[in-house]
């Protein structure tokens, strides 16, 4: 069975009261739209066709165009709805694109919650149009899914087109519905835009089916929030804490211990080993791998990096497209800015500041210094206050430290420099040529007391 996919995402959103088309809001550090993309993925189909109106320019250049996973590529073909005329007038632009003898499965863009697992159910079978629908407590302002008496669905009714009977239904329709490219395609052609909105409704096609003594079948998610749409920022917040919870729920079922599950925010990709502490606050953004046994401190935020084992991350700290080898310490306050690389055992100290700086095995930086476009042996011992000066405000310069270098307090490493293996620094020195092996080196103009000196008085 060929399967191809038409996700709905060309309206506005004039509710969300933004500038930024409605599918570009983000949940858990992704847009709605790219969600949808990355679920649709998950069920192979040779084409996912998006189709776009609103602000489409901005869409299409949020979202990579190709989409790899497990080595197969799927194309996502791009559609304009050039006007708004309903759900049914949007997959009318998209159907002709679809090779007709495919299963077409239709999707919306702001559910970004929906699971593979769902949609299963809707394209195992292409000789029956298959709808998506959800029992809800409170259906207003949705569709409602109408059966006769022996329980057959016999067609959709919208919220303001409905009867006070009508009404009354509790099984709603959520607009994800599948069935063969071109029994879609023809009862689309059936449908109008008499109604309430003057809109083409695509639950109008459930009619068609049924005229045609067509099966149409219904299923229904595990979770009712899987199907929720956004259509304001009040959605948005909603679905991003439930969200934010069954990323918890997942972190916990795979061996992390969270101290507390409600305050912790997953934007991206995150894999932890075993045996791992997160506290309060923490954030990990983009693609984050976490090995076993490490506890990341309070308020600390991690960025597409990867730490290894038996590490700790002390509060507040900020790691940012870095690399942190095993049994490594840092922080608290530390800033790890991209381009960092530590090797294992090593400690990065309160209100330390690195950049593309590559620190070898048990090197310590231990407190508030800044180390910038570096490359640093095994076992340096970085003394307070160290500032290598890689900037002449034109360009950047590279700073070499050797194996077994103290550099002592308060000293400013300028470069381009190299510091020889076993070299030591004395405390206070502006170094700006290269310091040999094995040595002592230190600048520093003679201290003088000069008496008669008056302070100035506030005038």
């Amino acid at each position: 069975m060929t399967i191809e996919i038409i996700i709905l995402a060309a309206g506005q959103g004039t509710r969300m009261r933004s500038a930024l088309p409605k599918v570009l809001h983000q949940i858990g550090g992704k847009s709605m739209l790219q969600h949808i993309i990355e679920t649709s993925i998950e069920l192979n189909p040779s084409v996912i066709h998006v189709v776009v109106g609103h602000g489409k320019d901005m869409v299409i250049e949020a979202i990579d165009k190709r989409q790899i996973t497990n080595g197969n590529e799927t194309r996502i073909n791009w559609v304009e709805q050039t006007e708004q005329l309903g759900t049914g007038h949007a997959v009318m632009q998209a159907i002709s694109h679809v090779d007709q003898s495919s299963t077409v499965l239709i999707l919306n863009g702001d559910t970004p919650l929906i699971q593979p697992e769902t949609l299963l159910p809707l394209i195992r079978s292409d000789n029956s149009l298959n709808l998506l629908t959800v029992e809800l407590d409170d259906p207003s302002g949705m569709g409602r899914v109408l059966r006769n008496s022996e329980g057959f669905i016999q067609g959709i009714v919208e919220h303001k087109d409905a009867n006070s009977d009508q009404l009354l239904v509790k099984e709603t329709n959520t607009n994800c519905m599948s069935g063969k490219a071109h029994q879609i395609n023809k009862w689309l052609s059936t449908v109008k835009n008499q109604n309430a909105q003057n809109e083409y409704y695509l639950p109008d096609i459930v009619t068609g089916a049924v005229n045609d003594s067509f099966p149409v079948n219904a299923s229904q998610p595990t979770r009712k929030e899987e199907v929720a749409g956004v259509n304001s920022r009040s959605d948005l917040c909603k679905l991003e804490r439930i969200y934010q919870t069954n990323q918890a729920d997942l972190l916990l079922s795979s061996g992390v211990t969270l101290l507390d599950s409600a305050r912790i925010d997953i934007r991206g990709d995150c894999q932890f080993g075993l045996d791992c502490i997160v506290d309060v606050n923490v954030i990990f953004e983009g693609k984050v791998s976490i090995g076993k046994n490490c506890f990341i401190g309070a308020n600390s935020i991690i960025k597409n990096s990867r730490i290894g084992n038996n590490c700790t991350i002390e509060p507040n700290s900020l790691i940012d497209q870095s690399i942190v080898g095993n049994d490594c310490n840092i922080g608290p306050f530390a800033r790890l800015r991209p381009g960092t690389k530590l090797g294992e055992k090593v400690k990065i100290g309160n209100f330390v500041e690195t950049k593309k700086a590559s620190i070898d095995d048990e090197s310590k930086v231990n407190h508030l210094s800044y180390v910038g476009d570096s490359l640093i042996g095994k076992s340096v011992n970085i003394g307070a206050g160290v500032i290598t000066c890689n900037y002449d405000g034109v360009n950047k310069h590279q700073t070499s430290i050797g194996d077994d270098v103290f550099i002592g307090s308060g000293s400013q490493l300028v470069a381009p420099l190299n510091i020889g293996k076993g070299a030591t620094i004395g405390a206070g020195s502006t170094i700006t040529t290269d310091a040999p092996d094995e040595v002592l080196t230190i600048s520093r103009s003679k201290q003088k007391s000069i008496r008669g000196w008056v302070k100035p008085s506030k005038k």
